[in-house]
C-alpha cells in the first residue's frame, strides 16, 4: 500500500505579491545594513529600476509597436502598454521592451487609487 500525500497550492496574482516587494526588499536591506539602512536604500534601489520593478508588476499589456530609437544600437524594440499594480497603488505606463521581453525604458506612466479608473485609461489608450 502506498501512502499519498496532499499538496496545497496558493496561486496569486503578480499584483499581490508586487504589493509585498517594497517590504520585501526594505527588510532584507535592514538585515544586511543595519536596522533603518533599510528603507532610504529600498527607495535608492527602486527608482533606479523602476522600469523593472513596473514591468514585473503588470497584470495586462497590449502591443502598441515598434519603438523607433535614434541610436542604431541593432535592437528591435517594442512599445507595449501595460496595467498594473506596484506598492498598492495601479498603474499604466508604456514599455519600451526588446524582444526577449526585457523592459529597457518605461515612458507615460500615469498612477491611479481604483482598478477601474487604470483599467478604464488601459482600455482608452
Amino acid at each position: 500500500m502506498t501512502k499519498k500525500e496532499a499538496f496545497m497550492t496558493m496561486i496569486h496574482p503578480i499584483s499581490v505579491a508586487s504589493d509585498r516587494t517594497m517590504a520585501a526588499l526594505v527588510s532584507t536591506l535592514d538585515i544586511e545594513f543595519g536596522r533603518g539602512a533599510g528603507a532610504a536604500l529600498a527607495h535608492r534601489y527602486f527608482d533606479a529600476e523602476q522600469s523593472d520593478f513596473h514591468w514585473q508588476a503588470r497584470v495586462q499589456e497590449r502591443w502598441i509597436g515598434a519603438y523607433e530609437s535614434a541610436d542604431d544600437d541593432g535592437l528591435e524594440l517594442d512599445r507595449v502598454r501595460i496595467l498594473g499594480r506596484l506598492n498598492g497603488a495601479w498603474f499604466v505606463a508604456v514599455m519600451i521592451v526588446d524582444g526577449d521581453g526585457n523592459a529597457h525604458d518605461m515612458t507615460g506612466k500615469q498612477a491611479f487609487r481604483r482598478a477601474d479608473d487604470a483599467r478604464r485609461a488601459f482600455a482608452d489608450a
